[in-house]
């Protein structure tokens, strides 16, 4: 397996922005870009053997460098959101970019997704990938201490994509990476995900407030919008959330087995695993047309859904959501694996 290197523009400061293909011998590819550590496509072959693109992204850089809900980046510093945009660490409250005004959104203004890396591709026995490499000064969008940042994207033979994200810090400070793909298993985001069945292997999740700012609660999934314990459609737990999904669920982690989501029509099926303790269930509630994507494609409410493995939000304000501060001399480290393959029943396409 090869990692070929391509231009793919550049970035506003001049920095040349790489696209680096990811093939495998299962029919699954992948392309990633240096401007964001960006997924900007996987391809999936269905049940007759044609590839799609299942995740949502654009053609050409210009989509990326433009405002867009963060499709298929790497968020960072801290992903999903932090009340009030601070916390205190080492007795220093530290103000953040409130570009959620009030609060702070996954990462900031100028987070790690909107901004050039460096990268390095890599062979190995059975993969092939890419490292994208970032170095995030001492406050940066208000956080304190200088951070090296790196994500790790590698496609296996058998068409899985593995991801590791991990940081290192020159001083404490506070740490959440994730990424954050829009998925659509069945067309890439021309139609939208509400018969995709989703499957998620938590018991309990985060309540939120109007602003969707946990309200400290741990609290079973049972008899809400939010148990997908069994599989379901989109469309039926929406029935019970008009509004949308955009909630924290707890994992057992571990790098254990976190969520199944399957297109019923075309056989797609993703398999997702991870070390993390939350997943963000994002079903594309702000998507409103605004944003066009591959081919010109108006992405509206629910064309595609996020699942998201990080620390809890608002963990820095929130001590019972365990320890998310990062100290000189320890690693963050975050693995996920993306399974995607083909269910052979069900009617053809």
């Amino acid at each position: 397996m090869r990692a070929p290197v391509e231009p793919w523009g550049r970035a506003p400061d001049g920095t040349q922005v790489d696209a680096v293909t990811l093939a495998s011998p299962s029919g699954v590819s992948a392309v990633l870009l240096s401007w964001g550590a960006t997924l900007a496509r996987l391809l999936v072959p269905g049940r007759r053997g044609a590839a799609a693109d299942v995740v949502l992204g654009f053609d050409e850089l210009a989509g990326y460098l433009g405002p867009h809900p963060h499709l298929g980046g790497t968020i960072g510093r801290y992903a999903n959101r932090i009340a009030g945009a601070r916390f205190s660490l080492g007795g220093r409250v530290h103000h953040l970019s409130a570009n959620e005004p009030p609060n702070h959104l996954h990462g900031g203004a100028i987070g790690f997704d909107r901004r050039p890396w460096r990268s390095q591709t890599f062979q190995a026995p059975g993969e092939a990938g890419v490292v994208f490499m970032l170095e995030s000064p001492d406050g940066d969008q208000g956080y304190p201490g200088a951070l090296q940042a790196e994500a790790r994207y590698a496609l296996s033979e058998a068409g899985e994509l593995r991801v590791e994200l991990s940081a290192r810090a020159d001083a404490p400070t506070v740490v959440s990476l994730t990424q954050h793909a829009y998925w659509n298993l069945a067309d890439g985001g021309a139609g939208d995900v509400l018969d995709h069945e989703l499957e998620i292997f938590a018991d309990a999740y985060l309540p939120v407030d109007g602003a969707r700012i946990p309200t400290g609660e741990i609290a079973p999934v049972t008899g809400t919008a939010l148990d997908f314990r069994r599989p379901r459609t989109l469309r039926a737990a929406l029935r019970d959330a008009p509004e949308g999904l955009d909630h924290n669920l707890v994992l057992h982690g571990g790098g254990a087995f976190a969520a199944r989501l399957r297109d019923p029509r075309s056989g797609r099926t993703l398999e997702l695993s991870t070390s993390a303790p939350g997943l963000q269930l994002y079903t594309g509630n702000g998507l409103d047309g605004s944003c066009r994507g591959r081919g010109g494609v108006a992405y509206h409410r629910h064309t595609g859904l996020c699942l998201e493995p990080q620390r809890f939000p608002d963990a820095p304000n929130r001590p019972g959501f365990g320890n998310v501060v990062l100290e000189p001399g320890d690693r963050y480290v975050e693995r996920s694996v993306y399974r995607c393959f083909v269910d052979p029943g069900g009617p053809k396409n």
